[in-house]
């Protein structure tokens, strides 16, 4: 066999797995839809969701409050695997992501200023909620922006190679900690609470209006990314071999770093700290269909998507009736599942 009939045999077996995988995705979403509604006829939740028909009961199950959920975990999940994706080519780094750059912490500090300093967080009927999510959101959007701000200006300054930018986010992830765990001692028992639930990260407030504002946000992001595939399979083969093929380095890097940080503060602001989507999903796709961008974006994406997906549906259901943050969960089972996957790869 050539090496043209092993490159079309290669291509062919990675765009089979991206299509296996999302036939994965679909069954997913059809499960999770069954699992809510475990006590209602499959055959009225089947009928309601070919129909649209928000008139029964079942409808109003299906399309106000599951079908939202279902997408927005594919959305945020994508978005969030492709940001991991490409800070990790641009970053030379296989630990690069949203959650360890620090935009999440400095999320959760932005959220924690709003419930204290601008009062967003109530007690009402007996539960703590988030009063003005618009405000919190807003606040956690800026100082995710900040932060990956402060990153760039520590570069520039400091002329570090990319590699290191990484601990730069580490540091200002840390100053971010620590002033949040600063507001969470001197902060009252109600905002303690509602800086806690936010952190937590939560799906379960999701609607078609947000639903449709995120992926107006993903889908020009990834279509960026995705035209400029060459330029990231480029970057992992060296600056000196990127700058050579007329990639300018400095200027793609800026606007990848800013672009996946914007995508990232904005899923991140409103549905909170969702830890290590953006590391796993992209992990999991090198393994299946390698480095080369053209595969590795689209996969990393739906597998992102799938598994936000799967880990919101058992988090749903594990405890009925008590639901728990996805956020939560993927904090739980991601860290070992991450030790995982770097030993599998990286063992000689």
């Amino acid at each position: 066999m050539d090496s043209k009939e092993k490159y079309l045999k290669s291509s062919k077996h990675r765009s089979l797995a991206i299509i296996i995988v999302v036939i994965i995705t679909v069954s997913a979403a059809f499960i999770t839809l069954a699992a809510g509604n475990i006590n209602e006829d499959l055959s009225e939740i089947f009928r309601a969701l070919v129909t649209f028909d928000t008139s029964i009961k079942e409808g109003r199950f299906v399309w106000l409050i599951d079908m939202p959920m279902i997408v927005i975990a594919l959305i945020v999940g994508a978005g969030l695997s492709l940001s991991g994706t490409v800070m990790q080519c641009i970053l030379k780094n296989p630990l690069a992501s949203p959650y360890t750059l620090g935009l999440s912490s400095a999320a959760a500090f932005g959220a924690a200023f709003a419930i204290i300093f601008l009062d967003s967080g109530n007690s009402a009927m007996g539960s703590i909620a988030i009063s003005n999510p618009y405000v919190t959101m807003t606040c956690a959007f800026i100082f995710s922006m900040i932060a990956t701000g402060a990153i760039l200006i520590m570069t520039k300054m400091t002329n570090v190679s990319a590699e290191t930018m990484v601990l730069s986010g580490i540091a200002i992830g840390a100053i971010f900690s620590a002033g949040l765990s600063l507001m969470q001692y001197f902060a009252d028992s109600v905002q303690l609470s509602a800086m806690v639930s936010w952190s937590f990260g939560d799906l379960n407030h999701s609607d078609w209006e947000w639903d449709g504002i995120m992926l107006l946000f993903l889908l020009p992001i990834a279509l960026y990314f995705f035209m400029n595939r060459w330029d990231l399979n480029s970057l992992d083969a060296g600056d000196e071999v990127a700058k050579g093929l007329g990639v300018n380095t400095e200027r793609f890097r800026t606007i990848s770093l800013l672009l996946t940080a914007f995508l990232s503060a904005m899923l991140v602001s409103r549905y909170g700290v969702i830890a290590f989507i953006g590391l796993i999903g992209p992990h999991i796709a090198r393994m299946i269909v390698g480095s080369d961008h053209r595969y590795l974006i689209p996969m990393s994406m739906v597998l992102g998507g799938c598994i936000l997906l799967i880990a919101n549906c058992v988090a749903a259901n594990i405890v009925r009736p008590m639901v728990l943050p996805v956020g939560l969960l993927t904090s739980l089972l991601g860290g070992p599942m991450f030790i995982y996957l770097l030993a599998r790869r990286y063992r000689k």
